[in-house]
């Protein structure tokens, strides 16, 4: 079974693999080591990978590596499944390159993929139909939008995400909310046609803590997967294995 680790921003997410398939899910304060090692008590663990793009944890890394047969950190010198053409491999995001190798395992042989990760961030990567990774673009995400607003001017209130609200806004609150989320949208499916238009047999990927909330709105068949970052981490380190 195999141990996959992901450190974010604010959480930890945790998934247990038997071979390409999700057997578990976990997810931790960053914090909170002790109840991922306690993962090992209860599951016969035999390989773990490691990404984190916030403060690593050594007492964690050094407990894991002591745990199971084979240990990856991702890093910009593990061996990937696809190629990456990433000019700065070492300021490449372990989260952006895990996404880019999950959408190629899962795209039908010869498509390639646009992956919209929709977090503190939105990304979006490219993966070619030859399984190499071209590389991707960085914005702010929803919440980072909207503080924005808030911090670089002396009037805006900060206002939150909701689910329900109208296209175009009658007051400043919902001006706000709705030039952020319609302008995430528009983004969102300008990016989808253009690598469309040039790869009529795309396939879209949306993932990330706000991918929920843009998935029924993108009008463009897409493939949501909240796990799309675990799945990556898996291949690689079958990979490496």
């Amino acid at each position: 079974m195999n141990l996959v680790i992901d450190k974010g921003n604010t959480h930890t997410k945790v998934g247990l693999f038997e071979n390409d398939a999700i057997y578990k899910t976990f997810v931790f304060e960053n914090t909170d080591d002790n109840s991922i090692l306690s993962i090992f008590s209860e599951e016969k663990i035999e390989n773990a990978i490691y990404s984190s793009v916030a403060n690593d944890s050594c007492s964690l890394i050094v407990q894991l590596r002591e745990k199971v047969e084979k240990f990856v950190f991702l890093s910009s010198i593990t061996p990937l499944p696809i190629k990456n053409l990433y000019c700065t491999p070492e300021t490449l995001g372990p989260d952006r390159i895990a996404v880019a190798v999950a959408a190629d395992m899962l795209s039908p042989v010869g498509a390639p993929s646009l992956v919209i990760d929709a977090g503190t961030a939105v990304t979006y990567e490219f993966v070619s139909a030859d399984s190499e990774y071209m590389g991707g673009n960085i914005a702010p995400g929803l919440s980072m939008r909207f503080k924005a607003l808030n911090h670089f001017t002396k009037k805006l209130p900060l206002v939150s995400c909701r689910e329900n609200f109208e296209p175009v806004g009658r007051d400043t609150e919902s001006a706000i909310l709705a030039g952020v989320v319609e302008g995430m949208l528009f983004e969102m499916e300008g990016y989808i046609e253009k690598y469309t238009q040039q790869n009529p047999n795309l396939c879209v990927f949306l993932t990330g803590g706000d991918a929920f909330f843009f998935e029924k709105r993108l009008k463009n068949r897409i493939f949501a997967n909240e796990n799309l970052l675990l799945i990556g981490l898996n291949r690689i380190l079958n990979y490496n294995v």
